[in-house]
């Protein structure tokens, strides 16, 4: 009998204590993979360190970066397993030179973060936040000449129509709203199901009146939504991002609603994150915000814990998981090198 897989999970999925933060049974669900062993890193740093990251096979990551650093002198570490779908945090060529498989966890994030933004454009729409705060202070009489506004014939727009985007939409069905999405990456026949009309850019940001960001973040979607675009959208309209914040430019998206370019946000990430307390998007009341979590409900959770199992148990049995973001690491003899050695071990 060879020695067992070892899995390092990164600190910030657990608490100060060291009980892990997700609802249900968490990394539990690992104990059910015959031959693996796994613990958390003994601290969170906000990026791995090449201590950390050294005598794991594996490591599963949520928050932290991975950048070139990280992987020097590393001659054990096969994979990283992102809890999530974004990998803005990995530097992925950095990854691939070091001959280490980045996989994500699309099906874990697909539903919460669709019902998060439907979340965000119903409490926009019925003024929530602000009903809310009217209840709270017993200004009854102003709290009922507080309207909101019906679903019903609105455009929602999405910069984005693929897992989340289209999940998205699947959701809205119901509300009967006309559905518009720009994404350069999907065809037309991909998205009728959901009744979605492919647009261009301009389109989504001159008729919707709800526009939702949904893309990954990369060096062609930083600041897709800048001064030029937030001007063109309503003055009725509102913005959801739920995606990335450096895909907003922050400080147009603060101006455009301090001046009313348009009527409101929601706004689960930003581009500074911690978000300082100083932000002046904290004390705009035509914004609602979250901490990048409007995601986080046990369904997440769960999701997020069966795949990466999944995925663990598919490499440590020769087999190559899906959702695999640099391919082109699995055929480098590095790479392969390292899997047999791997698999060598462990048998």
């Amino acid at each position: 009998m060879g020695r067992k897989v070892r899995i390092g999970i990164t600190g910030d999925l657990f608490d100060k204590n060291g009980k892990s933060i997700s609802p249900g049974p968490g990394p539990k669900v690992l104990d059910e993979i015959p031959n693996v062993e796994w613990e958390p890193l003994p601290e969170y740093l906000p990026e791995v360190s090449p201590e950390q990251a050294r005598n794991f096979d594996m490591v599963i990551s949520f928050a932290p970066k991975w950048t070139p650093r990280t992987f020097a002198g590393n001659d054990q570490l096969l994979t990283i397993l992102r809890g999530g779908v974004g990998y803005d945090m990995v530097d992925v060529p950095a990854c691939t030179n070091a001959g280490v498989a980045l996989f994500i966890v699309p099906p874990a994030v697909r539903r919460p973060v669709a019902a998060g933004i439907m979340t965000f454009i119903l409490a926009l729409s019925t003024r929530l936040r602000t009903k809310d705060k009217l209840a709270r202070e017993g200004q009854w009489e102003a709290g009922r000449q507080c309207s909101g506004e019906g679903l019903t014939g609105k455009t929602l727009g999405s910069f984005g129509v693929g897992n989340i985007g289209h999940e998205m939409f699947k959701l809205a069905k119901p509300f009967g709203m006309r559905h518009i999405g720009y994404d350069p990456y999907i065809k037309q026949e991909a998205v009728d199901d959901v009744n979605v009309k492919l647009v261009d850019m301009d389109m989504v940001l001159t008729e919707s009146d709800f526009v939702n960001i949904s893309c990954p973040l990369n060096e062609q979607t930083r600041h897709l939504i800048g001064e030029k675009e937030l001007r063109k959208m309503k003055k009725t309209a509102f913005l959801i991002n739920t995606a990335r914040g450096p895909i907003v430019d922050e400080a147009a998206l603060i101006k455009a609603l301090q001046e009313g370019w348009i009527q409101g946000a929601g706004i689960d990430v930003f581009e500074q994150e911690p978000n300082p307390p100083d932000n002046p998007l904290l004390k705009l009341e035509n914004v609602i915000v979250t901490t990048h979590s409007i995601c986080l409900t046990d369904e997440f959770y769960t999701t997020m814990w069966q795949e990466i199992a999944k995925q663990i148990s598919q490499l440590t049995q020769g087999e190559k998981p899906i959702k695999l973001v640099n391919p082109e690491v699995w055929d480098k003899p590095e790479f392969q090198a390292k899997l047999k050695k791997f698999h060598d071990t462990i048998k």
